[in-house]
């Protein structure tokens, strides 16, 4: 068969491989090519069928077209140009380059010395090879867009509504037992029915998917037995990861998201827009080097034969630019317009603020965001920071993004494990960060309140280890955090001792029920809710399995029901989950929003706030929480005690005068009803939690509150 650019070729607006039902349109970016060859292979990639040199440049894009040619054709480029390491330059045509828009991607990249634009081992970066690394290389297949998404809806629910659930797809799957072996690990499985039943039973109603647009596995991982399991060193931001497909059908992607909305549960994706896979300048030339590595990539401004990075994997991508930019823009519309996406995480989002090398919050990337009438609706989420200078930004990021919060996470943690002089830190905390998040109008929402991440110890593993344990990754155990805020609670690691394992479960109980009732926006990780120990590895990137894998055995263990209590208590407290943040201020009803009490149950003074050794805070919660044809009081007053028992006196706040207690993670049952007196008791290393009492006498038929003594008969167990 032969192939040929046709003579009525026109010039469209998408960059890319565009089947239009009749041929294919091939389009692809270079500002300082000479020359971009089109290479068509046969189905499995292994043969090359034809080479043309796009024939139309209009401005930096090179395009042609090809009539009678469709879905399913395998393509890749090969681009001529100077070979000018010095002035940023490194075109090599003997190197197959994968296209940047590729929404699907064929075959497995061979890692060999011919993927590299230099003679790797027998000279430096300035050197040329001349190997052909097609053999080796992945390549593009050309999408047929049609996919049946009849009764499919974006759900768009409201920040305060939202509690986000972080999973890896093989990690979330593997080890399930009721998921079927021939889906495990894979876009399917991670859709099944025992999946979404158990998010949804959970409360969740946002599953945020560590990286799945299509990445490399690292060449020194595989040498060591390791795999890329988190996925950040991407290649392809347009094409989902192939070995989570059980074919080769791109539609089992869009099939997830279907499903995940039919439940009611939000698509979010954990993108990685700071960096690819091709690493510093000695890296491999696979894409984005080999079609101008000038524009794509930040190089040094001392020696453009570097790279510049700000993200500790050796290169940075140069979102400044306006064709990278568009790229990126184009990759969000892409998730978003085609496969129904419903928002995003981006992975060391500073680095995409940075103009000049500086962090710009006004910068082209936000205002890009912010103007765009598709992205700007949807969930974005940043995680604030990069390894560069002033890379480190907690709140400083523009509306509409929300941020990760790890200020949450370790002073939260601080707290419960009793460190000195932290009252004030988990205040600020509850109170949904205000110091970070507390300006340019923005939302109470703005904190993405989190425990645990991917990236760190798992809940359990807070609990049970003092010191990371990563001696699996090779690297001596010197990757990963050390000061991870962590206690072992007098053992190391898994123990037989039934108070120890106490100890833990009320810590755990009294850590997830702080998150649950922050302002912000919850994120649990996967597995923290069953359990899920790592084995005390605070850095399972190349754990591709039983160390990175959720281990379902967990199912029975108590802690779940407390999570899927915890959870609906969230919801139904709005007070909880305002929208603008709870000032201290009288309001205009004449209620007090917020305001932190002694355990005498006076309000907490210069002295109290200054008492390094004080480990227990009370907060009034008070709000007129209006509906569209109503408006109801929602009131709670929380004790948090990290200290021994503590009688607090419960104020009267708001006209309360009398309080129930609703939830006591020191109790054997979490989540009762019990009248409390106006001293309450709290136990030590607990949560109490507090609502208004009303009952009706049989003297009265009016409502009125009434106060009767209570105490419990014994004191709860330990667990």
């Amino acid at each position: 068969m032969s192939f040929s650019f046709s003579e009525l070729d026109f010039m469209k607006p998408e960059l890319g491989a565009e089947y239009t039902g009749a041929g294919t349109h091939f389009a692809v970016f270079s500002t300082h090519a000479e020359q971009v060859e089109l290479c068509l292979y046969s189905e499995d990639g292994k043969t090359e069928l034809a080479r043309l040199p796009l024939p139309k440049r209009e401005g930096d894009i090179w395009s042609g077209y090809i009539a009678g040619i469709g879905p399913g054709t395998v393509y890749g480029y090969r681009v001529h140009g100077p070979y000018d390491p010095r002035a940023g330059h490194r075109f090599n045509p003997n190197k197959l380059l994968l296209d940047p828009y590729a929404k699907q991607i064929v075959g497995e990249l061979k890692w060999d010395d011919a993927l590299y634009g230099y003679k790797i081992g027998k000279g430096d970066d300035l050197s040329f090879d001349d190997r052909d690394s097609a053999p080796f290389m992945v390549k593009g297949v050309v999408q047929d867009p049609d996919f049946d998404w009849d009764g499919d809806k974006a759900i768009r629910r409201p920040w305060t509504e939202s509690v986000i659930y972080e999973a890896h797809v093989r990690g979330m799957t593997m080890t399930h037992p009721d998921v079927p072996d021939k889906l495990r690990g894979t876009f399917l499985g991670m859709c099944s029915d025992p999946i979404i039943d158990h998010l949804t039973r959970l409360g969740i109603s946002a599953i945020e998917l560590l990286p799945i647009q299509y990445f490399l596995d690292d060449r020194y991982l595989l040498e060591n037995n390791l795999r890329n399991y988190w996925g950040y060193q991407t290649l392809g931001f347009f094409a989902p990861q192939a070995r989570y497909l059980s074919g080769r059908r791109v539609t089992e992607f869009k099939t997830m998201v279907k499903k995940f909305h039919a439940a009611g549960i939000e698509v979010i994706m954990d993108v990685v827009y700071n960096h690819t896979a091709e690493g510093s300048e000695r890296g491999p030339t696979l894409s984005f080097r080999g079609l101008d590595n000038a524009s794509y990539y930040i190089l040094s401004p001392d020696d453009q034969r570097h790279t510049f990075d700000t993200t500790g994997t050796g290169n940075t991508l140069n979102v400044a630019h306006p064709m990278v930019m568009r790229m990126v823009l184009d990759s969000l519309r892409y998730w978003v317009g085609v496969i129904h996406i419903d928002g995003f995480r981006f992975d060391l989002a500073s680095t995409l603020g940075r103009q000049d090398l500086e962090f710009a919050r006004e910068g082209g990337f936000f205002g890009a965001i912010r103007q765009d009438p598709i992205l700007s609706g949807v969930k974005l989420i940043a995680e604030p920071w990069d390894i560069g200078e002033g890379g480190y930004q907690v709140g400083g990021f523009p509306h509409p993004f929300r941020e990760w919060n790890d200020k949450f996470r370790d002073d939260v943690r601080s707290f419960w494990k009793g460190d000195a002089g932290h009252v004030a830190n988990l205040a600020s905390r509850i109170a949904g960060s205000t110091r970070q998040f507390n300006h340019s109008d923005r939302a109470a929402t703005s904190s993405i309140n989190l425990l645990s991440a991917h990236d760190g110890f798992t809940l359990m593993d807070t609990v049970s280890y003092n010191d990371k344990h990563n001696e699996a990754n090779g690297e001596d155990n010197n990757d990963g955090h050390s000061d991870n805020h962590s206690d072992n609670m007098g053992t190391e690691g898994a123990t037989d001792s039934t108070e120890i394992n106490g100890a833990r479960a009320r810590r755990r109980r009294n850590l997830m029920l702080t998150l649950m009732l922050s302002q912000g926006v919850p994120m649990i990780v996967g597995g923290d809710e069953i359990a899920n120990s790592q084995g005390g590895n605070n850095n399972a990137y190349c754990q591709d399995n039983e160390i990175g894998w959720i281990d379902w055995s967990g199912l029975n263990d108590p802690f779940l029901e407390f999570c899927r209590q915890a959870v609906a208590f969230r919801k139904a407290h709005p007070v909880l989950r305002q929208e603008r943040f709870l000032t201290g201020e009288t309001g205009e009803d004449g209620r007090i929003e917020i305001a932190w009490y002694k355990p005498d149950g006076g309000f907490m003074d210069d002295g109290a706030w200054g008492d390094g050794e004080l480990r227990v805070l009370g907060v009034s919660l008070g709000k007129s929480i209006h509906a569209a044809d109503s408006e109801k009081l929602d009131d709670l007053f929380l004790v948090f005690n990290a200290g021994g028992d503590c009688e607090f006196t419960l104020p009267s706040v708001n006209g309360i005068e009398h309080w129930q207690r609703v939830a006591d993670t020191g109790a054997e049952k979490s989540f009762e009803e019990h009248e409390a007196d106006r001293s309450a008791m709290v136990y030590g290393a607990s949560v109490a939690v507090f609502s208004p009492r009303t009952l009706k006498t049989e003297h009265d038929s009016k409502t009125q509150t009434r106060h009767r003594w209570f105490h419990f008969g014994r004191r709860p167990n330990q667990k």
